[in-house]
């Protein structure tokens, strides 16, 4: 921890050297994901509910996915941009380096703009939590805490798989976007609205609705059992297999040679 930190406020000190740069970097962040608001609050405003769900229980839905997400692109961005660091030789350095490889990609690159993103959710969490109906009891503020958490670890898991596959690719493969960025747009709204083939997909394969979608029934007292809100616990085994494909990349390295 103690080296991750000093990476951490390497990464700091670097970012805020250019401070009006990182300031519209940010401003454009927030706008990006504020525009996003914008169509989910007036699709809202037109239909006033969808499968049920009301508009401050979407919001409450969006909120905690865009903070989950904004976490994990934060400090997970070094494995977002493995492709890059493997073509041109950097990866190399890192496997000489007498230490964990997995926290020096960490600490590559932690993208402190991307708090943008977070400022937003806790804005939308500023205005909603008090006017969603729901009882903030300490078992439902601890299952929006889980939500959080679980579904930042599920979009790491995902930036480590981009990550992995990038040892036998080389170049990073776009349509890995569909579930990182995808993942976010999706998020937007209960994940039942889909149809029961994403939800099912969503519950074992890529266990974002262990994060979102049960969670929030309980939230919204759709569902009385307790367990239902420490479902995103059960995320955090998402990285086991996350980390053995990338165990199995890094067997299957060979130098690019740069």
């Amino acid at each position: 921890m103690k080296l991750y930190f000093r990476y951490f406020m390497i990464q700091l000190k670097s970012q805020m050297q250019y401070k009006l740069s990182f300031f519209f970097t940010l401003m454009g962040q927030l706008i990006t994901s504020f525009s996003a608001f914008l169509g989910i609050f007036f699709l809202m405003k037109r239909f006033h509910a969808v499968e049920g769900f009301t508009t401050n229980e979407v919001m409450l839905c969006f909120a905690a996915v865009l903070m989950a997400f904004s976490i994990a692109e934060c400090f997970a961005r070094g494995f977002d941009r493995f492709a890059p660091m493997l073509g041109n030789g950097e990866f190399d350095r890192i496997m000489v380096r007498p230490r964990n490889v997995i926290l020096q990609i960490l600490g590559s690159k932690i993208e402190f703009t991307r708090l943008g993103r977070f400022t937003q959710a806790v804005v939308m969490f500023c205005v909603i939590i008090p006017t969603c109906g729901v009882e903030w009891t300490a078992d439902k503020i601890l299952t929006l805490v889980l939500m959080i958490l679980g579904a930042a670890v599920v979009f790491t898991g995902l930036f480590v798989i981009y990550a992995a596959v990038c040892f036998f690719t080389t170049e990073g493969l776009e349509f890995m976007n569909i579930f990182t960025d995808g993942g976010r747009q999706f998020g937007a709204y209960p994940l039942a609205i889909y149809g029961d083939g994403i939800l099912k997909f969503c519950t074992y394969v890529i266990p974002l609705a262990l994060c979102q979608y049960y969670p929030l029934l309980y939230l919204t007292g759709r569902v009385d059992e307790l367990w239902y809100g420490f479902l995103p616990l059960i995320s955090v085994v998402f990285l086991i297999p996350c980390f053995l494909l990338w165990k199995l990349g890094v067997r299957h390295y060979k130098s690019t040679g740069s």
